[in-house]
């Protein structure tokens, strides 16, 4: 009988684990999805979709480029997003090697990849999880950047602060280098180093004059073009290129020690 009462409390305790690990979790209001690759674990964050001006709204300077105007009205339905840049753990996890630049230090972010690269790692991500990661949209970047849906009412001009300092790893502070993620404060929504440490690959193609016809609800990038989308800024760039608004592109193909990304779902 004892061993019999032994025997259910134990496997009570199984259940009761495996249950919190395939159950999301809640964190400051915020549901939180936790991922295993080969023992590699990794955050999603779930974002509320809502309605956001997207672009050179005023507290992003006078000094943002043409291709961040008009401001415009954009609806987003709901989706999860990376708490942190893939990390160079991750990425071996997966692809059983790291093409880094700047190492020593596993939770410091990937880079040296392509927009290309990012396509491969994914699709081995899906076929190890059974899941659907992806690259964000510009637009879902944007918004979580931005603080989803707090973002009308803790307006800032990076991600998380009106302070660089606070949550970007620039050239005012980086000594021209990667940090691990994690480091500098987070936003809002609990997410690391959207201003900053390395560039992060948005899905989209790029357009200069994208945003003068974007649809307002969900955005996917222009049909034209050859150029990808990447946001945040990194380790060698001035404030002005680490806030949110801020607009890049590159060809899909090189790899550069200031390439990374971060994961949708």
């Amino acid at each position: 009988m004892v061993l019999v009462c032994i025997a259910g409390v134990v496997l009570g305790i199984v259940a009761y684990l495996n249950y919190r690990q395939n159950t999301p979790i809640v964190y400051k209001g915020e549901m939180i999805d936790t991922f295993r690759v080969k023992g590699v674990e990794f955050k999603m964050i779930k974002v509320e979709g809502g309605t956001f001006s997207m672009g050179a709204t005023s507290e992003q300077g006078s000094y943002v480029d043409d291709d961040a105007k008009p401001v415009h009205s954009v609806t987003l339905s709901d989706y999860y997003i990376g708490e942190t840049e893939v990390t160079q753990e991750l990425w071996e996890a997966v692809m059983g090697s790291n093409p880094s630049r700047f190492k020593g230090n596993d939770q410091r972010p990937v880079e040296m990849v392509s927009w290309d690269d990012c396509q491969e790692f994914i699709k081995e991500l899906n076929r190890l999880t059974g899941k659907e990661f992806r690259l964000p949209t510009e637009a879902e970047w944007e918004y979580a950047a931005r603080g989803g849906k707090y973002s009308k009412d803790y307006v800032y001009k990076y991600s998380g602060s009106k302070n660089v300092d606070e949550v970007a790893w620039c050239s005012y502070n980086s000594r021209d280098e990667t940090h691990p993620v994690k480091t500098k404060k987070a936003n809002k929504l609990g997410l690391y180093d959207m201003s900053g440490n390395v560039y992060e690959w948005c899905n989209d193609r790029y357009n200069e004059n994208y945003y003068r016809n974007s649809p307002q609800t969900n955005p996917i990038g222009s049909s034209e073009g050859a150029s990808r989308v990447f946001r945040g800024g990194c380790f060698g760039d001035v404030d002005k290129h680490v806030c949110v608004s801020y607009r890049y592109s590159g060809s899909p193909g090189p790899r550069y020690d200031h390439y990374g990304l971060r994961l949708a779902l």
